[in-house]
């Protein structure tokens, strides 16, 4: 049982430093809890759908940008939407991103969206990867006989980090 009580506290730690670095919100807990044992898979098949419109929306949001005449509605209209979906599985730096995407379609200027799609691709596939890293990690502790550890308690964990990461007693 070691492997499972080292795997869970990795598994807190590492969920812990998402929050801690701003890449998940509290809408993410908000999104756990409506996973119980009748739809164990329901975070993991919700984000996973955003990942696939994430997918579309930046081949949108580049191919609309590189029009020789910009249709700044269309963009704005993308960049909404993706807004509203990361908004709604917790990813706070790409809600960010398209907060300040949406007033460079409101002031019509070019340089600056094509600026945001850059910061918005990068931080999707950072959060991304967060999010794929986490959900292996929870598998490996299913696998090995452990159980999740619920996110109410990391988030209580956040708040009694110490100044050098550990989790204070």
């Amino acid at each position: 049982m070691a492997a499972v009580s080292q795997l869970q506290r990795q598994f807190i730690e590492y969920t812990t430093s998402l929050y801690n670095e701003g890449y998940l919100d509290d809408q993410y807990t908000q999104l756990q809890k409506l996973q119980d044992e009748s739809n164990p898979d329901f975070v993991v098949e919700v984000v996973s759908l955003f990942f696939e419109d994430s997918e579309k929306l930046l081949n949108n949001l580049a191919t609309a940008l590189q029009q020789k005449i910009v249709d700044y509605k269309q963009v704005d209209s993308h960049v909404h939407q993706f807004k509203g979906s990361s908004s709604s599985i917790g990813a706070q730096r790409v809600t960010n991103v398209c907060i300040h995407f949406r007033n460079f379609c409101e002031e019509k200027n070019l340089d600056g969206c094509l600026r945001c799609l850059q910061q918005l691709k990068h931080e999707y596939i950072q959060v991304r990867n967060k999010l794929e890293g986490l959900f292996r990690l929870e598998q490996q502790i299913l696998q090995a006989g452990g159980s999740v550890p619920m996110m109410e308690s990391i988030c209580t964990s956040a708040s009694t980090m110490s100044s050098s990461g550990k989790l204070s007693a």
